[in-house]
């Protein structure tokens, strides 16, 4: 029998899609669905029946993992509850998006014990777990209302090229699939990047839409420092952090993003392209730094998002990031480690400036083994 084909573009109402979806993922059908990647096949991943049947599809011998396709960041966490900090730092920056992280699946309380045996052995043959959130819109509504993860891969047999319009999946699939999701080609039209990640490090393991030297810079410590305008206590942070670590690195200050750290700063009410205050400018030339070319910025989702520790000068600063962004909590903390404001030197004389600076040096050299990649 032909599949049903539902033209997701043309939907007078994409929850519509959604439930459909939904429903027949939940009575164990196995469903083409549509991604930024590539067009895959998904079954629940707490229905066995179904896995059997998508492995059958591909045509995929033992020992070549399903992707386990999960709705969140947080959610990963669930499945590898002991994720690395390199792990943490590549999921919160590339996801949603086209990157799969294959993981280390040894831990207890694991939720990947309690799929069943086959799924278990469908996602998780070796010890490790690929898993995914997809940028994909349609796809993470479904994601969220199913009870459970997808296991999920490319809608094509093994072998074969990958599918990337729903009429391709038609015609190397036919009715070996119950349920077809055409959201027309593909964003990105080719697979996602699949990268193993331990406390070791990471190994690309395919190549894909996220080339080798973005992974490298998405895999970099960064340190984001906060205070009010970002015109003086922020920026004067920002380059007494990239002077130190330069120290130790051998390298110049504006050369550390080489050595895969990234130190940026921000203000919680800066605007957008201004300058650093005069005064600022001034105290950090005499230890031979150039702020001149300093422009302001103001905190955002991204910044908050893709910094591994946020410090910030007050216990307000840190306060209004906590209540806007309360996942970050945990990763904010106050420049000072005696728990101590640095004090704004704006509208004073220079003298407040050269204390303000030292004070951040000071404060800063005390944190220096949080500042390591």
């Amino acid at each position: 029998m032909a599949p049903l084909v539902i033209d997701v573009r043309s939907a007078p109402d994409s929850r519509d899609v959604v439930h459909r979806a939904v429903q027949a993922l939940a009575e164990g059908q196995v469903v083409a669905v549509p991604t930024e990647t590539v067009y895959g096949l998904a079954a629940s991943a707490l229905d066995e029946a179904a896995v059997e049947r998508l492995l059958k599809i591909k045509g995929r011998t033992p020992g070549h993992p399903l992707t386990l396709a999960v709705k969140s960041a947080e959610d990963a966490l669930d499945y590898v509850p002991s994720l690395c900090p390199l792990g943490h730092r590549l999921a919160r920056r590339c996801w949603p998006g086209p990157v799969t992280l294959v993981l280390t699946d040894n831990h207890r309380e694991s939720l990947t014990r309690q799929l069943p045996p086959g799924v278990q052995r469908a996602v998780c043959p070796a010890g490790t777990i690929g898993l995914r959130v997809p940028a994909h819109a349609l796809l993470l509504d479904v994601l969220r209302l199913l009870p459970g993860p997808l296991a999920l891969s490319s809608a094509n047999r093994t072998g074969e090229q990958d599918a990337v319009t729903a009429s391709e999946v038609i015609r190397t699939l036919d009715d070996q699939v119950q349920l077809v999701l055409d959201d027309g080609r593909c964003q990105f039209a080719q697979p996602s990047s699949v990268v193993q990640v331990g406390p070791e490090g990471m190994k690309i393991l395919r190549a894909g839409v996220v080339s080798e030297a973005t992974l490298g810079r998405l895999a970099s410590l960064m340190v984001l420092f906060v205070c009010t305008g970002n015109t003086c206590r922020s920026p004067m942070a920002e380059w007494l952090c990239r002077q130190l670590l330069a120290d130790q690195l051998g390298c110049r200050p504006e050369s550390v993003e080489e050595h895969n750290l990234v130190v940026m700063s921000a203000g919680i009410a800066a605007m957008s392209g201004g300058g650093p205050s005069a005064e600022a400018v001034q105290v950090l030339a005499e230890q031979g730094l150039d702020l001149r070319q300093h422009v302001t910025q103001p905190i955002t989702d991204r910044l908050v998002r893709h910094a591994d520790l946020i410090l910030t000068m007050t216990q307000a600063h840190r306060q209004a990031i906590v209540s806007h962004w309360p996942e970050a909590a945990a990763r904010t903390q106050l420049l000072n480690p005696d728990q101590t404001d640095i004090v704004d030197p704006i509208g004073g004389p220079l003298e407040a400036y050269t204390r303000c600076a030292a004070q951040i040096a000071a404060a800063i050299q005390q944190r220096r083994d949080q500042l390591k990649s």
